[in-house]
């Protein structure tokens, strides 16, 4: 049985930074008054992925985002 190696979610992946930002101009492109479907299905594509998800637990961990409102 291999360990699993734990990254470091306050040193995140190149991966991790390109998904993150492609989130961002997603966002304004969709808030902008061109806002188009196409930016909406990317940042719901983009809130499902995997790395992302990972990365954001880790963070949460760490109380380093907000608390979802439920």
């Amino acid at each position: 049985m291999t360990k699993e190696k734990k990254t470091d979610p306050l040193a995140p992946s190149p991966s991790i930074l390109c998904k993150l930002g492609s989130l961002v101009v997603h966002v304004e492109e969709y808030l902008s008054a061109d806002g188009h479907d196409f930016d909406r299905q990317a940042i719901l594509s983009g809130l499902q992925d995997a790395e992302l998800r990972e990365w954001c637990d880790q963070m949460a961990e760490l109380a380093l985002l907000p608390v979802k409102r439920r």
